[in-house]
């Protein structure tokens, strides 16, 4: 990477960034690719990146609709966590989490990961006694994990409404102090410049419009500019994978719906923890520009909509209003929603499929951003080597056939 002194970026910010150098070309789409990945989010661009790093496979092409990272990486609020009941999510989200934490190292890149904790509050005695199963089995893992009492919260969470009279009372809760959030559009940005020193094209405004499937096997991608020949693809198109595994004769058992959050105005640093709730559906946190970034579950029925619906937005400030009362007068400035993915147990699907040479990541649902680095590192090895990554055996497509679920309902029920 091109270092800059602190006189080079003053005379770029003065001349609007004229000069500045571009982070990946604007390469010009090819005829042929060893592999073609669709979807230019974290998802895809990890794949590829890990694909020309980890495999030696750098004549790869990243076809993304619009722009890169304008799906929904740039549509969530950007929160990392590996606090998962089962082993098989617990085992993946803690490798996403560590590759979360070499990232800036990894990348030469800056992603601001913000290690803060995550709380998860239980609002009654039932609640509590099944985090403390939860957070035993995540421990029992060799995961970080610690339960709290009421009047730790209260410490960890000074603007928390700990009073008798409270709507939810809190009867405690559990931490994972690893768990944090980073810049969603950073992480996009250094992985796509990771990519592209590799050699892999990078090809935004090229929307995928079919398949050439001979013989059961990808031979060739359609798309708005141009065909392409090629024998792998991968497939990274969260809120739309149904759409685009039914152009390869693919019927996925996936809903899309859509996930909602908000942000406030900015206030001085009052809060330094994420806190959630899965009883009652939100999650806080407040970013590093002082906003209240907001959040809940996802809505409750099938939309590619990116705006979200007024009862769930009402739902979740309600709650949000009870817990921190200090926040009630607050502005809310911005609302967004992103299109989900979610499989009938709440877990992913990274696997081969029926069409030789066709492969997915789907069904992240709530989870992923923070799967990004895994989700790429997984999804890279199971292309390369035709066979599934140790770490997503379990989420292969044909769980569903055999009975094999990972039901994660209850730990990615709640927007992460």
């Amino acid at each position: 990477m091109e270092k800059y002194s602190a006189f080079s970026l003053l005379k770029n910010t003065l001349t609007g960034h004229k000069h500045w150098p571009k982070s990946w070309r604007n390469a010009e789409l090819k005829s042929a690719y060893d592999v073609v990945i669709i979807g230019g989010g974290g998802h895809g661009l990890a794949t590829a990146y890990n694909l020309a790093k980890n495999h030696g496979i750098t004549n790869v092409a990243v076809l993304e609709k619009g722009w890169i990272g304008g799906g929904n990486t740039g549509r969530n609020t950007a929160v990392s966590r590996s606090n998962y009941f089962y082993p098989e999510s617990t085992r993946f989200y803690e490798h996403s989490l560590k590759l979360y934490e070499q990232m800036n190292d990894e990348l030469n890149y800056n992603v601001m990961f913000s290690q803060v904790g995550i709380i998860n509050l239980a609002l009654d005695r039932h609640e509590m006694d099944i985090f403390r199963r939860w957070s035993t089995s995540i421990q029992l893992q060799g995961v970080d994990s610690e339960l709290l009492t009421p009047e730790q919260i209260a410490e960890e969470v000074s603007i928390l409404n700990m009073g008798a009279k409270t709507r939810y009372k809190i009867h405690g809760g559990f931490i994972q102090r690893r768990g944090g959030v980073s810049r969603h559009d950073a992480v996009a940005w250094a992985y796509a410049r990771a990519a592209d020193n590799l050699g892999v094209d990078i090809i935004q405004n090229c929307e995928v419009t079919g398949f050439d499937i001979v013989d059961g096997g990808i031979r060739g991608v359609k798309t708005s500019l141009g065909e392409i020949r090629t024998d792998k693809v991968g497939m990274t198109v969260a809120g739309h994978s149904s759409v685009v595994a039914a152009m390869a004769g693919i019927d996925l058992p996936i809903i899309s719906m859509c996930l909602q959050a908000m942000v406030s105005e900015p206030v001085k640093p009052c809060l330094n923890r994420i806190v959630m709730s899965p009883k009652v559906g939100f999650y806080l946190s407040q970013s590093d520009r002082g906003e209240m970034v907001i959040g809940g579950g996802a809505d409750s029925y099938t939309s590619y909509g990116q705006r979200g619906n007024l009862p769930t937005t009402e739902s979740v400030l309600g709650a949000v209003t009870e817990l921190f009362p200090t926040l009630s007068r607050m502005k809310l400035m911005r609302q967004w929603g992103g299109i989900v993915d979610i499989a009938p147990d709440a877990s992913p699907i990274v696997s081969k499929t029926p069409v030789t040479g066709f492969y997915i990541s789907t069904g992240w649902g709530t989870g992923g951003y923070k799967a990004i680095p895994a989700g790429g590192d997984t999804l890279a090895y199971t292309i390369a080597n035709d066979k599934p990554h140790p770490l997503v055996e379990p989420f292969s497509l044909d769980r569903f056939a055999k009975g094999r679920l990972v039901d994660e309902g209850a730990a990615a029920g709640v927007a992460h």
